[in-house]
């Protein structure tokens, strides 16, 4: 068995866990520039080939439901290198797919096991120190949205010099290799009760429900994200219309600004780790709230549109990882759980606010989206300020009753049918 300092979260495995997860879920998104040129290269619609988008988000909403609470009872050191491994096979044959069905079915397969990142992210809060535990999980959080941006810059630009296949070889290769290394960068864990399967995916549910702090957070998280969906794709609207009249190059190089928001993460974890959360939390949903107020006033100026982009980004990325790290800092040892239950409200809060989207720039272009963006981020408002006496229950301190919540943990699945 491993030391306790054998498994502290060091600079150098949190900065490897960064890198798979960034990685990873960068996995989902090689395929999103390239519609077009697939479409040509596999001989069908643009329409039919930005259905691999849709598939491999599908894969990746079931993959967190089905894979990330095996977190709990699975030996991670084993559960995460696999699921790279696979992702990485099924990118290989992604390359070599000889027609569109199979690429569908291969990119589907690639979302199932894009989710080391969920798997890696509590099992860093559960390692990490808890007086570090919202740097080190912010960390892994700046990974994951430098992945995707990234992703998504690198495969245009390898597409344009290699062709579309040449993504998914180099993808594979890094992600296998990765596999290997976090073979030897996780730490032997100690063993935990084992938990019939069904048992376990039916107590994520009740998981949340034991933890008081764990249902206002998971609201005002995917409150906060379906904002951040609802206006992103709603900026498309926007700039491609008068006065801007944006190429899609030009939209996607706004996208960068979101490395603010990566930035930002790290930091918001750091607040934390101080026993700010609560109120750093109720101070950054302000912040979302006044961005869209100046959003819905940025006229045509495009210096004026980026600093709103930058702050909302900011915002909204420091409301998830307060909420992600606040959940991790809750005691027990279902901490896959929480993740699975927070990542899947914010991908429907996401949903929600990006099919809102259209329907919204339709009756009352930018000023009716900006309108319903504020009036869900003011409820957001709303449901802190009436909880915010329980999101204080899962500070920093809030480990020191874990073996006590490990134990209803375990008593909770079991009872779970």
């Amino acid at each position: 068995m491993a030391s306790a300092p054998d498994r502290r979260m060091t600079p150098a495995r949190t900065l490897v866990f960064a890198i798979a997860a960034g990685l990873a879920v960068g996995n989902l998104y090689w395929a999103q520039p390239l519609i077009e040129i697939i479409a040509a290269s596999l001989d069908v619609s643009s329409s039919s080939a930005a259905t691999l988008v849709t598939v491999t988000q599908i894969g990746y909403a079931l993959g967190i439901f089905l894979l990330v609470p095996l977190g709990d009872v699975l030996d991670r050191r084993r559960l995460v290198p696999l699921v790279l491994t696979l992702s990485g096979v099924t990118l290989l044959g992604a390359a070599l797919a000889p027609t569109f069905p199979v690429l569908l079915a291969l990119l589907g397969s690639v979302g199932l096991t894009a989710v080391g990142a969920q798997i890696l992210a509590p099992l860093a809060g559960e390692l990490a120190e808890p007086e570090r535990r919202g740097r080190v999980v912010g960390t892994v959080a700046s990974g994951v949205l430098i992945g995707v941006l990234l992703s998504r810059t690198l495969s245009g630009f390898v597409a344009d010099l290699l062709g579309w296949r040449a993504i998914f070889v180099i993808a594979a290769a890094a992600t296998l290799l990765l596999a290997a290394v976090l073979r030897k960068v996780i730490p032997h864990l100690d063993a935990r009760e084992p938990v019939p399967y069904l048992r376990l995916l039916g107590s994520v549910c009740t998981t949340v429900a034991r933890h008081r702090a764990a249902p206002p957070t998971l609201a005002i998280c995917a409150a906060s994200f379906a904002v951040f969906s609802l206006f992103w794709t709603s900026l498309t609207y926007l700039l491609t219309a008068e006065p801007f009249s944006y190429s899609a190059g030009q939209i996607g190089l706004l996208g960068l600004a979101g490395v603010a928001g990566a930035l930002a993460a790290r930091r918001a974890g750091a607040l934390h780790d101080r026993g700010w959360s609560a109120p750093a939390t109720g101070i950054a949903l302000a912040v979302l709230a006044l961005s869209l107020v100046a959003g819905s006033a940025v006229g045509t100026s495009i210096i004026a549109l980026v600093v709103v982009v930058i702050v909302l980004d900011v915002a909204a990325q420091s409301v998830t990882v307060l909420g992600q790290t606040r959940l991790f800092a809750l005691p027990g040892s279902a901490r896959s759980r929480l993740n699975t239950a927070l990542v899947v409200c914010n991908f429907l809060g996401g949903a929600i606010g990006s099919a809102a989207a259209g329907p919204l720039w339709a009756s009352g272009g930018w000023p009716a989206v900006m309108t319903a963006a504020s009036a869900v981020t003011l409820l957001a408002l709303v449901v802190w300020v009436f909880t915010r006496s329980k999101l204080k229950e899962a500070g920093p301190s809030a480990v020191a009753a874990a073996p006590h919540a490990e134990k209803a943990d375990a008593e909770q699945a079991d009872a779970s049918r």
